[in-house]
């Protein structure tokens, strides 16, 4: 059996040690080996999808269009088949030649629930063109990101930055204006466990943060002190819009401590920010939207008049003081503070966390694209 082993330059077995290889062994040693190279040869380059995702799917869809007839009667969930014919107008010049840029190959024609992610796809344009500047602003901010660290995990971010114009043109109880994150879980108000160590910590703190608060209080509400907004609606910011805001930070550096100290604090984007708001008596502000469903509010009550309420999503609720009421803002929500002038302001200390279910790689890439400096 000699012969098996001549054609190959391998060291034969009692050279090394061994017991004799079977004559069957050596044909299943090859077939391993060109198994080996196949695998590796066929492995996609970094953040490119693999060539045999696209013509999957597409199999997939001339299956089902078979079993109904040729496709000739059912349109796709969520009106997916008006954006592709809108996106291959504009691909051919229907619309004036689109610029080139990356865009997705969206499987909601298998999911009609459309909770599969996109694919980026080279070559044809993602938005409607009905697009807002700010939206393609973040698709570039998007795509600068991706080029960075790749498209892995960025699928609910891709699919966002797409629905967000079909999202503005609905009434809707939950309707963020700036940046809508798809599949992920929302109530008006979520339970003290989503952040619980955030919770217990700022509540633990709360007679620090209470001093300081008086104390920036009683020098005065003024601009020229820091505090910001129109009266009776006044801010002490702490953070503004992913800033810090030093001189603040400085009149309160207990509080400040306690910031760094929570562990989902949105410190790094546009989309956060922290400090203390006072609403005067007799003031109710009408029904609004907050920036995005990324984050929820943490209210800590440090005055709250009995007469204060707040509602969110058509849930009422009222601040206690020295607690904590975790608030998703991006539901219609409206304050009223319907006490007599002798009960004075309602005061909270507001500070932005990030939502339970957004992912870490979400975080660091909604970091960069609200960066607050570009």
């Amino acid at each position: 059996m000699h012969w098996w082993s001549s054609p190959f330059p391998l060291p034969l077995c009692s050279e090394l040690g061994l017991p004799p290889l079977n004559g069957l062994l050596w044909p299943l040693l090859l077939l391993f080996l060109w198994y080996c190279y196949r695998v590796g040869s066929d492995l996609p380059p970094p953040g490119r999808a693999h060539a045999g995702g696209k013509h999957k799917s597409a199999s997939r869809r001339f299956l089902k269009l078979s079993r109904v007839g040729g496709g000739a009667g059912g349109g796709g969930a969520g009106g997916s088949d008006a954006e592709t014919a809108s996106a291959s107008e504009t691909a051919t010049g229907g619309g004036g030649a689109a610029a080139p840029c990356i865009s997705t190959e969206t499987s909601e024609d298998e999911d009609p629930d459309g909770r599969e992610y996109l694919t980026p796809v080279p070559g044809r344009p993602l938005f409607p063109p009905q697009a807002s500047p700010t939206g393609r602003k973040l698709y570039a901010a998007l795509q600068a990101y991706a080029k960075r660290y790749g498209w892995v995990g960025m699928g609910r971010i891709h699919k966002g930055l797409r629905e967000q114009v079909r999202l503005n043109d609905h009434s809707t109880i939950q309707r963020p204006h700036l940046f809508f994150l798809p599949d992920v879980p929302s109530v008006p108000f979520f339970p003290r466990d989503a952040h619980r160590h955030d919770i217990e910590l700022l509540e633990a703190q709360y007679p620090l943060i209470l001093a300081e608060f008086q104390a920036v209080y009683q020098r005065g509400v003024d601009s020229k002190l820091g505090w910001s907004g129109p009266k009776g609606q006044t801010g002490f910011p702490l953070y503004s819009a992913g800033l810090c805001v030093t001189r603040n930070c400085r009149s309160c550096p207990h509080t400040y401590r306690t910031l760094l100290s929570l562990r989902t604090f949105i410190s790094s984007n546009s989309l956060g920010g922290a400090g203390f708001v006072l609403l005067g008596p007799g003031i109710s502000l009408g029904g609004s939207y907050g920036r995005t469903n990324a984050r929820l509010r943490c209210h800590l009550g440090l005055q709250t008049p009995p007469l204060c309420e707040l509602v969110v999503g058509g849930e009422p609720q009222r601040w206690s003081e020295g607690h904590c009421l975790l608030v998703d803002d991006s539901f219609l929500h409206t304050i009223s503070h319907k006490g007599p002038p002798e009960d004075g302001p309602r005061a909270i200390f507001s500070v932005d966390l990030w939502h339970p279910n957004v992912a870490a790689a979400e975080r660091q890439a909604l970091d960069f694209i609200f960066n607050p400096e570009l």
